[in-house]
């Protein structure tokens, strides 16, 4: 079932003009799922204002990734993981482990979809080229896209989404009309998540966990995050008493971290906890061994994926966690 928040800026998007539409905004709001959605409304045989009939012969060829008219541009793995078909080419390289999947949009997917925009309508209804996340364009593949952007031949649309749009190239941004996701607030959210299965009482634990983000909030809920866990590890790690992230991937941990002492820095700052209840944190520690530890956390993500050794470097944030939670502020 769709968002109520997803719905409503659907319904906005399709009462506007425009060949090419940038959505961005944080993780966890829907820009896949809205981006999807607006493809499928454009394409659809029996459109309404608030989107896809979801019933037609368009919109299931939508629903089983199928559609003539529909280009989906994604990083192969992301392809692969929601189950949309790679072109054959692709799909064989990877099947003969030639290659691994790409973890970027590849300049040959781009180019098939730019020659893919300039054939005539299979439905009669336009075509769409639907680009997530659309940060994960390098600088070939954007400029690939550029000039089709730019001026579209006849009847295709575009919608990117992104996470990221700092990222993108800026001619690419200026390219395309721009739409902010929207927040959804606490109640909608926690409402939703109840919908998707979420018992209640962990929604509004698991909704702080992700920042309130509600999509985030679900995964970390099929991912099997423990609600009450979650609230008593930050008090548990100082202690030295370690079950629940023992646990945890060097992915998760290094996020979960940086999670927690972006709440204690903004308590040392007068300012409101974002993923935790401030009875659920520690004493705060100086805002020295913060900082520094919040350094240390910012240089392991960004070796996190490729650890040379993954139990070692989980003993290692764990250390660091606790000497930066155990120091004191002199005054």
């Amino acid at each position: 079932m769709t968002a109520p928040w997803i719905r409503a800026q659907l319904r906005h998007l399709l009462a506007q003009r425009g060949h090419a539409w940038l959505l961005q905004g944080p993780s966890g709001l829907g820009q896949y799922k809205l981006a999807l959605e607006l493809a499928a409304a454009w394409l659809c045989d029996r459109p309404t204002p608030d989107g896809a009939c979801g019933q037609c012969h368009s919109c299931h060829q939508v629903q089983v990734r199928s559609h003539t008219d529909l280009a989906v541009l994604m990083p192969e793995t992301e392809m692969l993981a929601r189950e949309w078909p790679l072109a054959e080419k692709a799909q064989a390289e990877i099947d003969d482990k030639k290659r691994k999947p790409s973890r970027e949009i590849r300049v040959e997917a781009m180019r098939d979809a730019v020659e893919f925009a300039q054939r005539t309508s299979g439905r009669g209804r336009g075509k769409v080229v639907m680009v997530y996340p659309a940060d994960r364009m390098n600088a070939v593949t954007a400029n690939a896209l550029l000039k089709t952007l730019e001026e579209p031949p006849g009847d295709v649309r575009f919608v990117l989404a992104t996470e990221a749009a700092h990222l993108l190239l800026p001619t690419i941004r200026s390219r395309c009309l721009g739409h902010g996701l929207a927040w959804p607030g606490p109640d909608e959210a926690t409402a939703w998540l109840a919908e998707q299965g979420v018992p209640a009482p962990a929604a509004p634990v698991l909704l702080r966990a992700a920042g309130g983000r509600p999509e985030d909030a679900l995964r970390l809920h099929q991912a099997g995050l423990d609600a009450r866990a979650w609230s008593q590890w930050p008090k548990a790690l100082v202690r030295g008493d370690n079950p629940v992230i023992g646990d945890w991937g060097p992915g998760d941990l290094v996020e979960a971290l940086q999670k927690l002492c972006h709440d204690l820095l903004a308590v040392r700052s007068g300012a409101a906890p974002r993923f935790f209840e401030a009875a659920d944190l520690p004493p705060a520690a100086s805002v020295q061994a913060l900082t520094g530890w919040w350094r240390a956390l910012a240089a392991t993500s960004r070796t996190v994926d490729h650890p040379f050794n993954a139990g070692l470097m989980l003993e290692d944030l764990v250390s660091q966690a606790r000497a930066a939670l155990h120091s004191r502020s002199p005054s």
